[in-house]
């Protein structure tokens, strides 16, 4: 009985969780509407293949593991074409969610060719997840800018001016807030943070990350919170995780976890309690209570702490009263988010790069091969299906109405029930 609860209750969460702002239809950034994996969706495809349930199927040129992004039945995506004989081209192109149909495509910048090289073999010139809004769209590439369009194409600003050294590329993506485009820049040196005019691309602040940690570089995409009515920008990076202020870019706390770096992982929010991962090379899950957290709060402020099957790349998601997260390998945990009592863990194959999502009560993970597992959210393992798309995948899923869209090194799929 008491499993069947938590199954009614994860599934209530997810729809309560994600409709507050936004309907079944929208997936406007990187972990969708909340920013946390959860979807409001309804009709959730749970069965495909690279034959089955594929509504379409389309080409996408260039490379990136950017996740799509999608709003009013629109679909874009950032890319980068690279050929050693040109310049490299990042831009970003809007489907038609309905048909697959290209509707237009825009490059944004034309960086250096020695800028773009120094990747790692899983990162990509266009790993950021853009953001969409009602008349904006705003993509972001690191080191190597960011802008804003209209929703036909057009350029709105360009903004190349926040120069670091990056170590393999970029990764993380950005968040708008209060009209501002904050994001992490933290690369080999002097790593810092920093926020945009979201009107105009002006640099409204940067703050130095001021860590210890022998390598700096990391790769986080941070995420807004609301403490006692106040909001804070929850940004971790290399050796600490910082609480920062959104208006000024001054740092309210930090919890600090020695010389964890490359951090990836979103962190998520629920039960007054934050729950991210530490980076490479021994990465640890951190429960931390943001509240009455001041200066240093690592003494103080962590709730508990999991090592076992900690992700260093996949971001973590929390359903109902249990939290979940898959480590690189794939060894899959559910736990208690309150306590930390683990309550299963089973290994998927492959390895894991993409953050799991949550719709209707079930949690979907995408393997680094292409295979989508789901699975039903509970205090007991139960899998649902085995999904295999043929073809490598580090983005992580958009999710809709009716269907699921899955970018692919080659191409992007709408997955779709088959009704």
């Amino acid at each position: 009985m008491r499993n069947r609860l938590s199954l009614a209750a994860a599934a209530l969460s997810c729809l309560l969780f994600a409709s507050h702002a936004y309907a079944g239809g929208e997936w406007p950034q990187f972990r969708g509407p909340t920013g946390q994996g959860i979807s409001a969706a309804t009709g959730v495809p749970t069965e495909w293949s690279a034959s089955k349930n594929v509504a379409w199927k389309i080409d996408v040129p260039g490379s990136g593991w950017s996740s799509p992004v999608l709003s009013d039945d629109k679909i874009y995506l950032t890319t980068a074409l690279v050929d050693p004989s040109s310049p490299p081209a990042l831009g970003v192109f809007c489907y038609d969610g309905k048909t697959g149909k290209k509707l237009w495509g825009t490059e944004v910048f034309r960086p250096d060719p020695n800028a773009v090289r120094k990747m790692h073999p899983k990162n990509s010139p266009a790993s950021a997840t853009p953001i969409v809004t009602d008349n904006r769209l705003y993509v972001h590439f690191g080191h190597l800018g960011s802008a804003a369009l209209d929703l036909t194409g057009k350029v709105v600003w360009r903004q190349t001016s926040l120069n670091y050294s990056p170590v393999h590329g970029n990764g993380g993506s950005p968040i708008l807030l209060n009209g501002s485009l904050i994001f992490s820049c933290d690369g080999g040196q002097n790593p810092f943070v920093a926020a945009l005019d979201a009107n105009t691309g002006a640099v409204k602040w940067k703050t130095p990350r001021n860590t210890s940690a022998k390598k700096p570089f990391s790769f986080c995409t941070p995420l807004a919170i609301d403490i006692d009515g106040a909001t804070q920008v929850i940004m971790p990076g290399s050796g600490f995780v910082g609480g920062y202020d959104p208006g000024t870019g001054g740092e309210l706390w930090r919890v600090r976890y020695g010389e964890g770096y490359s951090v990836v992982p979103r962190p998520v929010f629920a039960h007054d309690l934050l729950f991210l991962s530490s980076g490479f090379d021994s990465p640890v899950v951190y429960a931390i209570k943001p509240q009455g957290a001041k200066g240093d709060a690592t003494q103080t402020n962590i709730a508990w702490t999991q090592r076992k099957g900690a992700p260093d790349t996949p971001s973590m998601l929390v359903v109902g009263p249990d939290v979940y997260f898959i480590s690189d390998m794939g060894i899959a945990t559910c736990a208690d988010a309150v306590s930390g009592k683990v309550h299963w863990t089973h290994r998927f194959d492959g390895g894991f790069s993409a953050s799991p999502v949550c719709a209707e009560g079930r949690i979907y993970y995408q393997s680094e091969a292409g295979v989508g597992y789901v699975i039903k959210a509970g205090e007991e393992f139960q899998q649902l299906s085995e999904n295999d798309l043929g073809e490598r995948s580090l983005a992580s899923y958009a999710v809709t109405d009716g269907a699921v869209y899955i970018r692919t090194q080659n191409h992007l799929w709408k997955i779709t029930t088959g009704k």
